[in-house]
């Protein structure tokens, strides 16, 4: 495991130059409206991309480095020009929506003693890579906070650390992920001069063509609905779902359910800053190979029954499993497992895959906590196949209905409930800042949501998943136990 180091033992590292980047192109100023699921999650998400020191990088100095993601950046800002803005309260009804008004990102240079070799295990998180990202001090004012900030760090090896945050009300993971590549592409460190079908305004290829709009997303006039009475007032019968959003009507309950036995801890953090209770979470992550995986598979399922399932299915299941058990749910209660499903391809007309907005919402399956403990992997899969399924136009349109309120209050931490994002499909690893090679690691930072399993691709194994996921200590162990054992 990686070594943990604290802010007083640390090695330091030195901020040696800060800056803003403006896009290459500046474009007429505009206001481009926010759907409910941009506004969800405002804050900056960071990512560190690890990149090993190399023959080829002995030529580099971080200067360098940091001149080419300064230009790289100025290309990408040209075309995802919504970045260089700035978020903007409508004060007509106190919602969130996106000013384009060239502010610029921030990109800083950094140089830390520490080898990448002594940080150990990058997978695992590590209190030093907090200081390898840019955290701006906005004073809780969104409208201060730049949406892209990126710092480059040379390590004492010769290797190099990219930080980059970006505001989730900008991207969802597939967006981030081609901005990321686009900007990747445009800085061109240690690679040959680029061939492109290139514009006159700019030098990345055409295939990057991200649609900003979102129309097909938005709620109009659509007024705040009310808890699902069907739920919130009858806990003990069978759960019934009424909004037209099962994960709106789960996380209810849940809710309910908490306050009703006295659990529920309501928390309002500032934009920005880290709950006491999310300080108290260990974030770890779990190493499953393809041949571990497909052990699992083979374990839990009868192979004469001609059933099968995808990797996320069943790992999925049985995180759920093992996480409800490892907790002690009590076997009277509401468990929930909610997974992000991309709407992209769901809703009517279906978006582009260009769509470089939020698109993802959440299904969700619900059983009682005794029930979940004993049904098969293979129920658990076929519900979640279910949930899935359900994820169609209206479930997309109800789901944004049931956003639709107050903003600025957190979720409060349930027990009950286990949410699932998936990664695999997004190999941030293989952005090819440096080297023209894939990172050593992509390592996300910590989360609003801690409690959040991600399943993120190794990139040692593509068939195997690296599980990141948030607990409290005094359930880490039996956790580990449950999850680390196939099919009980």
């Amino acid at each position: 495991m990686a070594k943990q180091y604290d802010h007083q033992n640390c090695p330091p590292v030195s901020i040696t130059k800060t800056i803003s980047v403006y896009p290459k192109i500046l474009r007429p100023q505009k206001v481009l409206n926010l759907s409910n699921l941009d506004r969800q999650c405002p804050i900056l998400m960071y990512l560190v991309f690890f990149y090993n020191p190399s023959p080829a990088g002995k030529i580099l100095t971080v200067d360098s480095v940091f001149n080419s993601l300064k230009s790289g950046l100025e290309e990408a800002l040209s075309i995802w020009y919504p970045a260089a803005g700035r978020l903007s309260l409508n004060p007509s009804d106190g919602k969130l929506n996106l000013w384009c008004n060239n502010k610029g990102a921030v990109l800083v240079e950094a140089m830390s003693p520490v080898k990448i070799s002594d940080l150990g295990d990058l997978s695992q998180y590590n209190e030093l890579l907090e200081k390898l990202v840019f955290k701006p001090d906005f004073g809780g004012n969104f409208s201060d906070m730049p949406l892209v900030v990126g710092q480059v760090t040379k390590f004492g090896c010769g290797g190099y650390s990219i930080g980059i945050g970006t505001s989730h009300s900008l991207f969802d993971g597939p967006a981030a992920y081609d901005f990321l590549s686009a900007w990747a592409s445009a800085s061109a460190v240690l690679k040959p001069n680029k061939t492109t079908t290139a514009t006159a305004t700019s030098s990345l290829p055409e295939l990057y063509k991200p649609v900003h709009e979102r129309p097909l997303l938005l709620l109009g006039n659509s007024q705040f609905r009310s808890p699902p009475k069907a739920v919130a007032n009858n806990l003990s019968k069978t759960i019934t779902t009424s909004s037209g959003a099962a994960a709106i009507d789960h996380l209810y309950h849940l809710i309910m359910q908490a306050a009703a036995e006295g659990s529920l801890l309501l928390t309002h953090s500032t934009p920005g800053s880290s709950s006491s209770t999310h300080n108290n979470y260990v974030l770890k992550t779990f190493h499953l190979s393809g041949n571990l995986i497909e052990n699992l598979k083979m374990q839990v399922f009868n192979q004469n029954d001609g059933f099968s399932s995808s990797s996320f299915e069943v790992v999925a299941a049985h995180l759920w499993k093992a996480r409800s058990k490892a907790l002690g749910l009590k076997k009277e209660t509401m468990a929930c497992l909610q997974f992000a499903v991309d709407t992209r391809n769901k809703v009517v007309p279906p978006l582009p895959n260009s769509f470089s907005g939020n698109a993802y919402v959440l299904a969700s399956v619900a059983l009682k906590a005794g029930e979940l403990e004993l049904v098969s992997h293979k129920t658990i899969i076929q519900k979640i196949r279910e949930a899935k399924n359900s994820v169609n136009n209206d479930y997309v349109k109800a789901y944004m209905e049931g956003l639709q309120g107050p903003q600025g209050g957190s979720l409060p931490p349930l027990k009950e409930l286990t949410i699932v994002s998936d990664w695999t499909r997004m190999p941030f690893h293989k952005v090819e800042f440096l080297h023209g090679h894939a990172a050593a690691y992509a390592s996300p930072l910590l989360t609003p949501i801690p409690q959040v399993a991600y399943f993120i691709q190794n990139p040692n194994d593509n068939k195997g998943i690296h599980v990141r996921i948030g607990l409290l200590q005094q359930y880490v162990d039996a956790f580990s136990r449950y999850f680390l054992t196939a099919g009980r």
